[in-house]
């Protein structure tokens, strides 16, 4: 399984990317995730991907062109430290949110991010 994109913001084109199959999100969650990726890209540049890798861990993916002389990777790196900080709430959410609604086949287990664990009777001694 590969990682599943969220939601992005690309400074070059200037487009926002919300992906459809979380469109059942509330709208203010949606709302703060766009002002989050839009800001992102117009403070520091470049393009910002938020995904779920195959774990269901809710990842920040920086992307920019080797030519782009403006892009900030120190100013990138604590803007994340930064978002992450602030909005830990919200990003935890949505981990939860992923992998209740979207690990399929894993079982209620991986929803609370525990392991399956046998319920301790053994019938005997």
């Amino acid at each position: 399984m590969d990682s599943v994109v969220l939601c992005g913001a690309n400074s070059y084109e200037e487009k926002y990317y919300f992906n459809k199959e979380f469109d059942a999100l509330p709208q203010a969650v949606k709302d703060e995730l766009r002002i989050l990726c839009v800001l992102y890209t117009e403070d520091i540049g470049g393009i910002l991907l938020l995904e779920f890798d195959p774990q269901g861990k809710l990842l920040f993916r920086v992307v920019s062109d080797p030519g782009d002389y403006l892009f900030d990777e120190i100013g990138s790196a604590l803007k994340i430290k930064q978002y992450q900080s602030e909005k830990k709430e919200l990003l935890e959410s949505l981990e939860l949110y992923y992998r209740a609604f979207f690990m399929e086949g894993k079982g209620p287990e991986h929803a609370s991010g525990k392991e399956g664990k046998d319920s301790g009777k053994d019938g005997g001694l």
